[in-house]
């Protein structure tokens, strides 16, 4: 089971593997109030896409296309990725954007689902 959840949420037991997979440290968190088990940043956004996309709603369509784009570029790591749930039954991807519904842990979990956008 993939979950998707806001790094700044308190961590539950039911979350799993916890894995941020935000190219930066989020701002004001501790690694022991994160309680983050992987930091996988090969997986996020590249610096570039990032800073284009910006949050903004109205790029989310190009955003999910770029963004898988470059997850392609990254087969090994969604393999790991792939093991760790499998591994440990539930993994949660972790990301520190406000928006819960436009960032890349929202496509990488349908990655991880083998769903499309």
């Amino acid at each position: 089971m993939v979950r998707i959840k806001r790094v700044y949420e308190k961590p539950a037991k039911d979350d799993g593997y916890r894995i941020l997979v935000d190219r930066l440290w989020p701002r004001g968190l501790t690694k022991d109030a994160a309680r983050v088990d992987f930091w996988m940043k090969e997986v996020a956004p590249s610096d570039a896409l990032r800073k284009w996309f910006s949050h903004d709603p109205e790029k989310w369509p190009e955003f999910q296309k770029r963004y898988r784009a470059e997850l392609a570029n990254h087969p090994a790591e969604i393999a790991e990725l792939k093991r760790l749930e499998k591994q440990n039954g539930t993994v949660t991807l972790l990301f520190g954007a406000k928006d819960e519904k436009h960032n890349q842990a929202v496509v990488l979990g349908q990655v991880l689902k083998g769903r499309k956008g």
